[in-house]
């Protein structure tokens, strides 16, 4: 009752806390109904939240308005809560940074980044000169070139993630690029802010702390995430307590940097940067901080930015218009022409430089929380003109880039959709799919091959299929209900959650690989859809699936949910890239497939060639396995028997082998693609001894199946391409035995519960473009 009658004081009609309410409110009813106009328009949610700001701007420097929603008592408030959400979407940001790829393309990042703020430098020096009479203002000269410099030079990469993220171009090659140089201008503006600000011999005691702070957190945060991700293992995420000790830390340093006279936004990034990834600690932070923040904090930040400004007087006075526009085509054409230029030198396409450049004009309030709040006190005049330009900017280049991205798709489409194209260095993108815990051991195995040595960059997604079903309606009352039936979408998966998360850790611990999880709610029939779409926006290059089947105790599989089938068949139906079904089996065997995480033996694996694309796109898996330092690779070629091929002896070391295996080309199971495929493969690889090389002269699908049992037992997994074969004499009869039709002829015999096998079998299909239906044998 107290604080309800506090809320309203006597002094203000409304007190900071209310007013600030109201103004939050305002911002989120108006951007809400923005995005949905601007959303049929293919328009992104930052700049709908800016306009409604713009909206509603002209009302708060209405005289009435202005005092009794913008008190002078709350302007103190205000820059305490906008400090707390400053350092809270920074350090998010520098969480979810993939350092890994700026690291790898140093160069090119560097280069982009440097293009565009060195540009800006340079025009904002040659017009600060002009602007400084034009404005009258009372600042130094050097300080308001530094400032123009600065805003011209600027890119926020709050804008950037958010709008790569809206327009879902955050996966590709130029995304990755303009968020990495949006990121590394961001900060060396910032740095260079600092420097120019508290350049003086006084100030370096306080440089040398703040860099001694956030190095101090960081290691405290890497020891205090090891033993936090310890405690409580039957828990998905961290207590409240333990989450709010680590922002507590985040808090204080901060705090400290920021009454040191220095901007914590750097300090903020730089800690969320270093913050181990892996575990427990790091998925809270994810999933806490990242649905308030997206959904709640930067909505009212980009509308807040547009609130800022008074565009009406700006626009009143020809002088200021003027101005206004100068900072904009300078902001505009400093991008362009800088990313312009690094794209001509790196012989990029002209397009992506144009992107860019847009991409990178990118501006926020929170950019100008370190330059305008100092330049508000010295720079009055010029202070609303530099905010309604920097809206400006931001609009324009926000309008743009959502049109460019959509006439210009190409720049996003993955071109990595199947590993047979690829080279070996490039990197590899999976989505590893699971539906219960007993599928993880199987599929981490497989991921863990497909990374070779690890020097190869890769990224790895984990995404967990939960099948979304109806709540039983009881009568009991609303205290007896069990938790399941009460619980929100985050309780969906129950103890499987749990289990997942735990071998997830486990596995990052012992293999240094990091997996980012990924969580799809969805009834069967709907579920390929998450599936799919995921993998089209992460632009992946395989999608790995466990098979619908488990192994028993006495070795049989017994068949689990049909809906798993399901989603499976249709995934290998609409899947953008290529696809990996992986059935375990050995269980029992000493060294198994599955133990390849833990174990230290050599795992004998075999790819099995019959032709076809899906058996190339095997090949080009087995690479990638080949590369791994505990598997021995075994390439086991059928070819169908005739005098012409059982007259041909092929010795190995001799310099006619090329020759040699040129005389198959006649055999009608043999196209000219595979012999190509295949020689080049035999010379690069076989010839050399890193792989070996077997083959199998068979009549008709009776001897095939012979060979299949005489090797069951040899191997730990069988690696083989589900189908596209045509009508392949070595196959012929072999689908008689049908089960599982949606793993071709030979997946389907060897995934078979009669079949007596010993190893893990993996079936792979190519992605082939404008695939309809499941291509058959």
């Amino acid at each position: 009752m107290d604080a309800t009658g506090n809320m309203f004081c006597d002094s203000d009609l409304v007190n900071p806390l209310s007013s600030m309410g109201m103004q939050v409110a305002c911002i989120l009813v108006v951007s809400h109904f923005f995005n949905v106009v601007l959303k049929t328009m293919g328009q992104t949610g930052p700049v709908a939240q800016i306009l409604a700001g713009l909206v509603l701007g002209p009302m708060s420097h209405i005289n009435y308005i202005k005092k009794t929603f913008f008190p002078a008592s709350s302007i103190n408030y205000y820059e305490v809560v906008s400090f707390f959400c400053r350092i809270l979407f920074m350090f998010l940001f520098g969480l979810e940074m993939n350092i890994h790829y700026t690291l790898r393309n140093w160069r090119l990042v560097c280069l982009v980044a440097c293009g565009g703020g060195l540009m800006g430098a340079i025009f904002g020096i040659s017009v600060s000169f002009y602007l400084y009479q034009e404005l009258q203002s009372n600042a130094p000269m050097q300080y308001f070139c530094m400032i123009i410099m600065l805003v011209i030079s600027y890119t926020s990469s709050p804008m950037v993630i958010r709008l790569a993220a809206e327009l879902r171009f955050g996966a590709s090659d130029v995304g990755r690029i303009a968020v990495s140089a949006a990121v590394i201008t961001e900060m060396g503006c910032l740095v260079f802010f600092n420097i120019m600000v508290n350049f003086n011999k006084k100030r370096f005691f306080y440089s040398f702390a703040c860099i001694s702070v956030t190095g101090v957190v960081i290691v405290i945060n890497r020891y205090l995430a090891v033993w936090l991700n310890g405690r409580n293992r039957n828990q998905k995420y961290l207590k409240a307590p333990e989450l709010l000790l680590i922002l507590f830390l985040l808090l204080v340093s901060s705090m400290v940097i920021e009454i040191w006279g220095f901007n914590s936004i750097l300090n903020c990034f730089l800690i969320g940067l270093a913050f181990p990834r892996e575990g427990k600690s790091a998925r809270t932070l994810l999933h806490k901080l990242g649905y308030s923040i997206y959904n709640f904090v930067l909505p009212v930040y980009f509308g807040y930015l547009g609130l800022q400004c008074d565009v009406i007087n700006a626009f009143w006075n020809l002088n200021r218009l003027t101005n206004v526009a100068i900072l904009v085509l300078l902001g505009i054409g400093s991008k362009l022409s800088g990313t312009l230029l690094v794209c001509r030198y790196l012989q990029y396409p002209t397009s992506e430089g144009i992107f860019l450049g847009f991409v990178l004009n990118t501006r926020g309030y929170a950019d100008l929380l370190f330059i305008g709040a100092s330049a508000k006190q010295v720079i009055v005049k010029a202070y609303n003109v530099l905010l309604v330009s920097i809206v400006l900017n931001t609009v324009i280049s926000g309008i743009t880039v959502a049109f460019l991205s959509r006439g210009e798709e190409r720049l996003f489409v993955s071109n990595h959709t199947a590993l047979e194209p690829q080279s070996l260095e490039d990197e590899l993108r999976i989505l590893a799919c699971v539906y219960d815990p007993r599928q993880v051991s199987a599929v981490l195995s497989t991921v863990l091959a497909l990374h070779g040595n690890k020097q190869t960059p890769s990224t790895t997604y984990l995404m967990h299929l939960i099948e979304l079903v109806k709540k039983i309606k009881t009568n009991v009352l609303f205290h007896e209900k069990e938790t399941a039936e009460i619980s929100d979408d985050e309780d969906y998966g129950g103890n499987d959650v749990v289990d997942i998360n735990n071998a997830l850790d486990a596995f990052t611990a012992d293999t240094k690989v990091l997996v980012h999880q990924r969580r799809a709610v969805s009834s069967f029939p709907t579920l390929y859809e998450d599936v799919c779409n995921d993998a089209e926006d992460l632009q992946v290059s395989i999608i790995i699936l466990p098979f619908h089947k488990h192994q028993r105790i006495d070795g049989k599989l017994e068949s689990g949910k049909e809906g798993i089938r399901i989603t499976n068949q249709k995934v290998l139906r609409h899947a953008p890239c290529s696809i990996g079904v992986i059935i375990e089996r050995g269980l029992a065997r000493s060294p198994g497939f599955s133990n390849l995480i833990s174990s230290d033996n050599i795992q004998n694996v075999a790819t099995l060639f019959f032709g076809g694309a899906d058996d190339r796109e095997a090949i080009a898996w087995s690479l990638r396995i080949s590369k791994h330092p505990r598997v021995n690779l075994t390439i086991i070629r059928f070819l169908l028997s005739s005098s012409a091929v059982q007259n041909e002896q092929i010795k190995s070391g001799e310099s006619e082998e090329k020759e040699i295996l040129m005389s198959l080309t006649g055999e009608e199971t043999v196209n000219e693609i595979d012999n190509t495929f295949m020689v080049d493969f035999y010379n690069r690889y076989v010839t050399s001894g890193q792989i070996g090389y077997v083959e199998k002269f068979v009549h008709d699908g009776a001897e095939t199946l012979e060979c299949l049992k005489e090797i069951g037992d040899l191997y730990a997994l069988f690696i083989v391409g589900r189908g596209g074969r045509g009508q392949c004499s070595l196959t012929i009869g072999m689908s008689d035995w049908e089960e599982c039709p949606e793993l071709g002829t030979v997946g389907d015999i060897l995934a078979s519960s009669d079949f007596d096998i010993q190893g893990s079998v993996l079936v792979v299909q190519q992605h082939r473009d404008a695939k309809k239906g499941i291509i058959s044998d």
